[in-house]
C-alpha cells in the first residue's frame, strides 16, 4: 500500500531539492527602450535583440555561474531612464515571479534611492510575505541576511573596468550556480584580470563588516568569503546566518515546506492528532532526503508538535491545562490550527582548516 500521498509529495520535493539548489534563478532589472517586460533566458541565444551593449554584457556575466550556470536568468527590462517606467512598477511585477537572487546593475543611476528601495523590498518580501529571495547590492551595509553587500570596485576584465554595482550580475550568477553542498568561498573568477590589492588585515576587516569581496591571491582573482551583510547576530539569527550557503538552505527548506503543505495538506485533512503526525512524518522524510544529499547534517534535525505553543493556545481558549499531561496537550483539539516545531542543522562547508604539525 505504501506511504500516504502527503509523505510521497514531501519526499519527492526533497529529492529534487539538490537540483534546485544547484541551479538557482537570477532576476536582473535592466534599463532599455526595447524588448520591454519579462524575459526568461537559459542561453545566450535567448538574449533579446536590440538591447544596449552594456545590458547584453550584464546578462552574459550573470550566465557564467560557478560550478554550473544559473538555471535561468529572468530579465525585466523597463524604460527607467526616460521615466516611462518606475522601479516600484518593476518590483510590483516581480512580486509573483519565482527567483532566488535579484540585481540591478544601474541602481541609483535613475533615482538616488534605488538601492534603498531594493533593500526595503527584499526585507518586505522575506519578513512579511514569505518570499525568500536575496539581492546582491553594491556598497549597501544592510546588516541583513537577505542582502549581499558587494564592495569591490575597479574590477578589470579584458581591458574594461567595472564598478561594484556593474559586476553584481556576475556575483549573483556565481551564487546561483553554487550547489547547496558547497560554498562560494574562494570561488575563482577566471575572467577577471585584476582588482585592487588588499592586505590580509584589510580583507579580514571587510569580511567582518559583512562585505562580500573578491581579491587577487597572487595567481587568480577569487571570492574572499561567501557571506551576506548580516553582522548583528543574536539567538534568533546566530553567526551561521551570515553565510550565503546556510541562508540558501534555510530559504529552500522554508519555501519547499510552505508550498508542499499548501498544495497537498492544507484544507485536505481533518485536524486530528493522527493527521498532525502525518504532517510531522512527511516533513521528517523531507529532512532525511536533505541529509542524504549532504544539505542537512545527519541525525540532527527533528520535527514535532510544539507542546509549549499548543498549551498557550489552549489557555487562550479558556481550557484548563493545569492537570493535562504533555501527551494530552499534544492530542487536544486546536480548531483549524496546527502548531509544529522543528530543529534544523544545515550542513556547512569546509572553510577554515587548523592543522597541528609535529616534528
Amino acid at each position: 500500500m505504501g506511504l500516504p500521498s502527503i509523505n510521497i509529495e514531501f519526499k519527492s520535493v526533497g529529492i529534487s531539492a539538490i537540483e534546485r539548489g544547484e541551479r538557482g534563478i537570477v532576476a536582473i532589472i535592466l534599463d532599455d527602450s526595447t524588448a520591454l517586460g519579462l524575459h526568461e533566458l537559459v542561453s545566450l541565444e535567448d538574449i533579446p535583440a536590440g538591447l544596449k551593449e552594456d545590458n547584453i554584457d550584464y546578462l552574459k556575466k550573470a550566465m557564467i555561474g560557478y560550478v554550473r550556470p544559473p538555471k535561468m536568468i529572468k530579465a525585466y527590462i523597463a524604460n527607467l531612464s526616460s521615466g516611462a517606467n518606475t522601479l516600484a512598477e518593476v518590483l510590483g511585477a516581480l512580486e509573483l515571479v519565482n527567483f532566488d537572487y535579484l540585481v540591478m546593475p544601474e541602481a541609483d543611476d535613475f533615482t538616488r534611492t534605488d538601492t534603498d528601495d531594493l533593500f526595503l523590498q527584499i526585507k518586505t518580501w522575506r519578513d512579511n510575505m514569505g518570499k525568500k529571495v536575496k539581492a546582491v547590492l553594491a556598497n549597501k551595509a544592510a546588516d541583513y541576511e537577505g542582502i549581499i553587500n558587494f564592495t569591490t570596485e575597479d574590477i578589470q576584465v579584458g581591458g574594461k573596468t567595472y564598478t561594484a554595482k556593474q559586476y553584481t550580475p556576475r556575483i549573483a550568477g556565481l551564487l546561483a550556480g553554487t550547489p547547496l553542498q558547497i560554498s562560494a568561498t574562494f570561488a575563482p573568477l577566471p575572467e577577471v584580470d585584476n582588482v585592487p590589492s588588499y592586505t590580509k588585515s584589510e580583507l579580514d576587516s571587510k569580511i567582518d563588516a559583512g562585505e562580500f569581496v573578491i581579491f587577487h591571491d597572487g595567481e587568480k582573482v577569487k571570492v574572499g568569503r561567501a557571506i551576506n551583510s548580516l553582522i548583528t547576530t543574536n539567538q534568533d539569527k546566530p553567526a551561521d546566518w551570515q553565510k550565503c550557503k546556510i541562508v540558501d538552505i534555510l530559504d529552500l527548506w522554508y519555501t519547499d515546506i510552505v508550498r508542499t503543505a499548501e498544495d497537498n495538506y492544507i484544507g485536505k485533512y481533518a485536524n486530528s492528532y493522527d493527521n498532525k503526525l502525518l504532517l510531522v512524518m512527511a516533513i521528517t522524510g523531507y529532512n532525511e532526503q536533505l541529509e542524504l544529499d549532504n544539505i542537512l547534517a545527519k541525525d540532527q534535525n527533528s520535527v514535532f508538535v510544539d507542546v509549549e505553543v499548543q498549551r498557550a493556545y489552549l489557555l487562550s481558549k479558556g481550557t484548563d491545562v493545569a492537570g493535562m499531561t504533555e501527551q494530552e496537550i499534544k492530542e487536544a483539539e486546536t480548531d483549524d490550527k496546527v502548531f509544529l516545531g522543528a530543529v534544523l542543522k544545515p550542513l556547512d562547508a569546509i572553510e577554515d582548516i587548523t592543522m597541528r604539525v609535529f616534528i
